[in-house]
């Protein structure tokens, strides 16, 4: 006969004791028999765990992918908030990382039940279901970094429609007001990125990295230049050459597959821009990119770098994340200072430095909440642990750019002329009217 205190349910309330106290802050907890911890009172999220063994299966083996695996297998689920549950499943994952140190924790999930809903949801997928990132290769050579983009963006162009704005920006926006609406955001975003290059009529800018095209077209229409735009997902660029053509611009901008190891035009642009593609180059690649970015420009040219960076006091880490794993796989963050770095070794002028950190948490909520609101037509496109790829990973990352653990920089560099003029104006008021 099993004793009430040694039920999985006892146990499991126990175990939420010890890593919470009696004040879990933004969240409660409903178990599988429909009681709930530490009471029924409404909170930000609700963390639902679906069967006695719920916890176990995600925070035994004391890593993120695990944690992240059982929800997309329906281990638990999360109501409302996601985000909100993010910062205590951080603390989980820190109370059960050490076998010495927290062994009570330990003991008590070993006590649970070893169960996990992975077999029955990848039987009743029969197989078309999310799987693991694998990519083959050299790190970073451009054959494996095809693989790589194929494995996040060959999922649906629809998806992605469902919760981006209708430009398909798929980067951070700009807002003016945290109560701004994001389809303004992201077009005023792309208003200043033309304005930051100060583009002019009849001037040619590469955008390397241009996803859906948004960029190259809005530079072409607005400011008149001539645009093209490379990346290394052919859906992307099916669909951005359709929207080009539709609009009217073709001879104006184009998208092309290309990496931009691949491109030998030196000295051929007047701006580049990378926005959203520098954090998968990669520690090794930046010599590199850089270099490459620096023969492509002409004398006098602006590049505009906007990437995600770690803190400086960070260290790598050497275990692959559930980011890795399922969502960008051998996606590198370096520190803003590691950039600039290279940058200045390629032979560039850094000229401005500007943070947007907390305008990619507003963004990546924007997302969430849209991605949600459409759940059931997003299951027309991709199965439901994809669906929840995107879910945990844009809520995780709004979480991070919201406490400081990652950053957003966009860094202005110059090649100077021979002259050593940078042709830039003396003030960033151009940017700002």
């Amino acid at each position: 006969m099993t004793r009430p205190s040694s039920t999985p349910a006892a146990v499991t309330r126990r175990l939420l004791q010890t890593l919470f106290g009696e004040h879990p802050g933004a969240f409660r907890v409903r178990l599988w028999d429909g009681t709930y911890w530490p009471d029924e009172a409404p909170r930000e999220a609700t963390l639902l765990l679906n069967h006695p063994g719920a916890m176990r299966a995600a925070f035994l083996p004391g890593t993120e992918v695990a944690v992240g695996e059982a929800y997309l297998h329906d281990d638990f689920d999360v109501e409302a908030n996601l985000e909100a549950f993010y910062g205590a499943a951080e603390r989980l994952l820190r109370d059960t990382s050490s076998w010495i140190q927290k062994m009570r924790v330990v003991r008590q999930l070993r006590r649970l039940p070893a169960e996990s809903r992975r077999a029955v949801v990848l039987k009743q997928r029969a197989g078309n279901v999310r799987g693991r990132a694998r990519v083959s290769g050299r790190r970073h050579s451009v054959e494996r970094d095809r693989q790589a983009v194929a494995y996040h963006y060959d999922v649906s162009n629809d998806f992605f429609r469902l919760w981006q704005d209708p430009g398909l920006v798929y980067s951070c926006a700009y807002f003016h007001a945290v109560d701004e609406d994001l389809d303004a955001a992201q077009e005023r975003k792309l208003d200043y990125l033309c304005r930051k290059l100060g583009l002019q009529r009849g001037q040619r800018l590469l955008d390397v990295g241009c996803g859906w095209g948004s960029l190259v077209m809005h530079a072409a229409r607005v400011y008149g230049v001539d645009a093209t735009g490379i990346t290394l997902g052919q859906p992307q660029v099916d669909l951005a050459n359709e929207r080009i053509h539709q609009e009217g611009l073709d001879g104006r901008c184009r998208v092309a597959v290309r990496d931009y190891r691949e491109m030998q035009e030196e000295s051929a642009y007047d701006a580049l821009v990378s926005v959203g593609m520098f954090e998968h180059v990669g520690a090794a690649r930046l010599p590199e990119y850089f270099a490459r970015a620096w023969d492509l420009l002409k004398p006098g040219g602006v590049f505009l770098n906007h990437g995600i960076a770690m803190r400086g006091s960070d260290k790598r880490g050497s275990v692959r994340g559930f980011g890795d794993t399922y969502v960008f796989p051998d996606g590198e963050l370096v520190p803003i200072h590691v950039t600039l770095r290279a940058a200045e070794k390629a032979g560039f002028e850094v000229r401005d430095v500007e943070s947007l950190r907390e305008h990619y948490a507003m963004t990546l909520r924007h997302w969430v909440r849209r991605l949600e609101a459409h759940h059931d037509e997003a299951l027309r496109y991709v199965d439901e642990p994809t669906y929840r790829v995107w879910r945990l990973f844009m809520s995780a990352s709004a979480h991070r750019f919201a406490t400081g653990q990652m950053n957003l920089y966009q860094a202005l560099l110059v090649k100077p002329d021979l002259a050593g003029s940078s042709h830039l104006p003396l003030t960033r008021g151009d940017w700002y009217r």
